[in-house]
């Protein structure tokens, strides 16, 4: 699937550089007023733009201010089955923000990966997706089949009297991003994964237990409960890390009372 990113400023560029090494088949454009390096398009009205992006590609990254991309895309909207999934990325690179076509079109999807590949927090405000409160974090050794770590998530659910429908991502840390069989434990599950960066781990302040083992095996504290703690926000365990079948398995609740 073909992925357009759109940007109006230098550190717009870098991200999108960054993201275009992981998004697969994408085109980058930069406004005119910008330098651009490698096979970066220009451009110079982001409204005439859109409408032509609108038409050629499915997927849509706007590096820029959220109320810009809003009124840009909307003389162009149609329909929540036929229009592009629309992320919107900050200039820092801070947020990932689902804004158009996030369930049907993908952009939920697209906006976790877009966070993966930066470090950004995805913003997902898609009502099926806010209900679900569960954050499953997952620690696994080099090579694991996804066999034990789907076995390892149902039971550690289980235990915590949960359903996976309750679940709304796994989480780990970002040294596992290309573990295969944590990938394919995701997709078998249907469920969304995302990956903490390393140094948010070393530098939170949440309280979670210790690894010896895993800060000798990987430089890290510990990686199932602060990544399902890291992942959401106002977070709490409801099961503290445990082991099943040699998959390390944490479950946080999101709370969403004010």
């Amino acid at each position: 699937m073909s992925t357009a990113i759109v940007t109006f400023c230098e550190p717009g560029v870098a991200i999108a550089e960054r993201l275009r090494a992981g998004l697969g088949e994408t085109q980058v454009f930069v406004h005119r007023s910008v330098k651009r390096s490698g096979e970066a398009k220009s451009f110079s009205s982001i409204m005439t733009l859109a409408g032509k992006l609108f038409q050629q590609y499915r997927r849509l990254v706007f590096i820029a201010p959220c109320g810009m991309v809003v009124r840009a895309i909307a003389p162009h909207l149609r329909h929540k089955t036929t229009d592009p999934a629309v992320v919107v990325v900050d200039a820092g690179g801070r947020y990932a923000v689902s804004l158009l076509s996030g369930h049907e079109g993908g952009a939920n999807q697209l906006a976790l990966q877009v966070a993966n590949l930066i470090a950004a927090e995805p913003v997902i405000s898609t009502t099926t997706e806010a209900i679900k409160n569960l954050i499953v974090g997952v620690g696994c050794r080099r090579g694991v089949d996804s066999k034990n770590v789907v076995s390892a998530v149902r039971q550690a659910l289980r235990s915590a009297k949960a359903s996976v429908k309750q679940v709304r991502m796994l989480a780990s840390a970002s040294i596992k991003s290309d573990e295969s069989g944590l990938l394919l434990a995701a997709k078998r599950l249907g469920l969304e994964l995302r990956f903490i960066a390393a140094e948010e781990i070393r530098s939170t302040t949440k309280q979670f237990r210790h690894s010896r083992f895993v800060a000798k095996k990987v430089n890290l504290p510990a990686v199932a409960e602060p990544a399902a703690l890291l992942a959401g926000r106002r977070t709490q365990l409801i099961l503290p890390k445990t082991i099943f079948n040699q998959v390390t398995v944490a479950i946080a609740r999101e709370n969403s009372s004010w």
